[in-house]
């Protein structure tokens, strides 16, 4: 039923929660899974103002977006299951919803650190905004 599973991940317990989750499904399903991390552009991350003398390279957050996978894989039991770990940079939302396109995802699961509606809204909720634009299942995990 569900060949591919999609878990974007931000290293936080949320994320290591759907894996978690995810794994369970792929048991049942014989599924693949990837661990997906998107890291912003130094652009998107300071924005496209003055940095005051501040330099970002993208190869410093590829650094922190592997880390951020490899903190989710950590200590994580996945044998039986094939993992694959994808490291992306650009907005979350839109990298999500590319790679699932790009790779045939079946399923998405993702945490959501339950902002609410208006925190959400105020903060971004990466997890509302893949949920309402997917053209997969998607699983929110708490």
């Amino acid at each position: 039923m569900y060949k591919k599973i999609l878990v974007p991940t931000d290293a936080s317990d949320y994320s290591r929660r759907s894996l978690m989750t995810a794994i369970e499904l792929a048991k049942t399903f014989q599924s693949e899974i990837e661990v997906f991390h998107v890291t912003y552009t130094p652009q998107a991350y300071w924005g496209y103002t003055v940095s005051y003398g501040i330099s970002v390279t993208q190869e410093d957050l590829n650094k922190h977006g592997k880390i951020a996978l490899d903190a989710t894989l950590a200590g994580i039991d996945t044998q039986g299951v094939e993992i694959k770990a994808v490291l992306a940079s650009g907005h979350p939302v839109t990298k999500i919803l590319e790679e699932v396109e790009k790779e045939n995802i079946d399923l998405i699961v993702m945490g959501s650190h339950g902002y609410g509606v208006v925190a959400g809204s105020v903060f971004g909720s990466v997890s509302q905004r893949v949920l309402v634009k997917a053209t997969c299942p998607v699983l929110i995990t708490k």
